[in-house]
């Protein structure tokens, strides 16, 4: 017996796992939980570290503004490393890639510690998505290869959810590092070097899956078409599978950019609120007269940030865990339309009933909010690699995932039109962009059910 799905697919989906196999899933979800770390460490710090390499006295309108390409360029490096990492994977295997990606974004999130103007920021946080979107790419396509077919979306789930951990670990460093007088954000990128560790373990433990080492083999044998070339994913099926891919990955990164990241916003506005009211600070007071106060309260106001980040990330990572069994259930095409749906009706709900809650009603709306907002991006790490063949497995799946970030990177300066030029509230942008969610449903028409079918070999 093999490590890879020889077992039968009978009983639950744990049954007969290996320990080696255990292994595969531990190590490959810390690269994602580091992953998604060193993205996240940006959101829990950018409102102290552009402001600082901007001139001094710079408005909130451009403070956004630049944040924004901050995040544009994130999205679009993330892009080409899942392309160019995943096809990588696909031809000299995913244990020598995972190590090169994990050393990327290991490496250039530490270097952002030295930054000092708004587009050194911005070249890091396009090299440190290099290595996040070719982390992703490869991991779940090692996962998928691994483990049986009767435990692959559960494990996906598992790997893909345990992205909230990373999430945490961001809170953590916001709160103790960025929002400590003692440190400061630079110190809070300069502790993204300690991902690098994790490639020794990762040499010593992890080798390439019997999938991969078959499918390598017969490429350079001859009998079958060669491995990792992106033309092929726009080639017979597999084209509809590609548009399927990317359309769904598009939507769930437009609406993650201008709709769950907002939602922790919502706590912290309650609290500059309550400030603002206590100190009888007028609505239609200038803009001085409001940051006078907030500043003496801005150690108190980080902490709001960061516990609506922390409720939004929490309901969303239960939502990430459940589609696994939601979609061994009632399939991968009605797991997606249903969280797609809640997306919908939570979206709107959160942003045009209680956008003006007290924090006691948002310490509830919020997790909700979270579940059904940010549980489908789970579905891309079970769905997406079985729609390929393990030849072109990481191509695809870092294809699909990754071009996504590029179609949804506009969705940031519309969000920030929409506000800073059109005229438009947060609640009323957000409300908007929620309807993205009701495209997926016509997306899902196309998209092929996979339930129960053998992976592609």
């Amino acid at each position: 017996m093999t490590t890879e799905s020889t077992q039968l697919d009978s009983g639950r989906w744990y049954n007969g796992i290996t320990s080696y196999q255990w292994l595969v899933l531990l190590i490959a979800s810390l690269g994602w939980i580091f992953d998604v770390f060193e993205g996240q460490i940006f959101v829990a710090s950018m409102k102290e570290a552009m402001p600082s390499l901007l001139p001094e006295g710079t408005s909130a309108g451009t403070i956004s503004y630049y944040n924004n390409i901050a995040f544009a360029a994130f999205l679009l490096g993330g892009a080409l490393g899942g392309v160019v990492f995943g096809r990588l994977s696909d031809r000299i295997g995913r244990t020598k890639t995972m190590i090169i990606t994990i050393l990327v974004y290991s490496c250039f999130t530490c270097v952002t510690a030295f930054a000092q103007t708004w587009w050194q920021m911005a070249i890091m946080r396009f090299f440190v998505a290099m290595g996040v979107g070719g982390e992703w790419a490869v991991a779940s396509a090692m996962v998928a290869e691994v483990f049986p077919n009767r435990a692959r979306a559960a494990v996906g789930s598992i790997f893909h959810g345990s992205s909230v951990f990373g999430t945490y670990l961001a809170i953590a460093t916001g709160i103790l590092i960025v929002n400590n007088p003692n440190f400061g954000w630079r110190w809070a990128f300069a502790v993204g070097a300690l991902p690098a560790f994790l490639t020794l373990w990762i040499r010593w433990k992890l080798r390439e899956p019997d999938k991969w080492v078959a499918a390598r083999a017969a490429a350079d044998s001859g009998q079958t078409q060669q491995t990792g070339r992106i033309a092929d994913l726009f080639k017979g099926r597999y084209l509809r599978h590609t548009i399927v891919g990317v359309s769904l990955a598009t939507i769930g990164m437009a609406t993650f950019w201008g709709v769950h990241i907002y939602g922790r916003n919502l706590m912290m506005r309650d609290a500059e609120n309550g400030f603002l009211k206590t100190a009888q600070i007028p609505a239609d007071a200038s803009q001085d007269e409001k940051d006078a106060v907030l500043k003496t309260h801005k150690k108190e106001i980080k902490n709001a940030e960061m516990t609506g980040m922390l409720l939004t990330t929490t309901g969303g990572g239960i939502g990430l865990f459940l589609f696994g069994p939601i979609c061994t259930w009632i399939g991968r095409r009605g797991a997606f339309l249903v969280y797609h749906l809640g997306g919908l009706i939570c979206g709107l709900l959160l942003f045009q009933v209680f956008y003006d809650a007290r924090a006691d009603v948002l310490w509830i709306a919020l997790p909700v909010f979270g579940f059904w907002t940010l549980g489908m991006h789970a579905g891309y790490a079970v769905y997406f690699p079985e729609l390929y063949p393990t030849r072109m497995r990481g191509t695809g799946g870092g294809f699909c995932f990754n071009v996504g970030r590029i179609f949804a990177a506009p969705i940031l300066f519309l969000s920030g039109w929409m506000q800073k030029d059109w005229g438009f509230s947060l609640e009323s942008s957000a409300s908007l962009l929620s309807l993205l969610f009701l495209l997926a449903v016509v997306v899902l028409f196309f998209a092929p059910e996979t339930k129960g079918k053998e992976l592609p070999g």
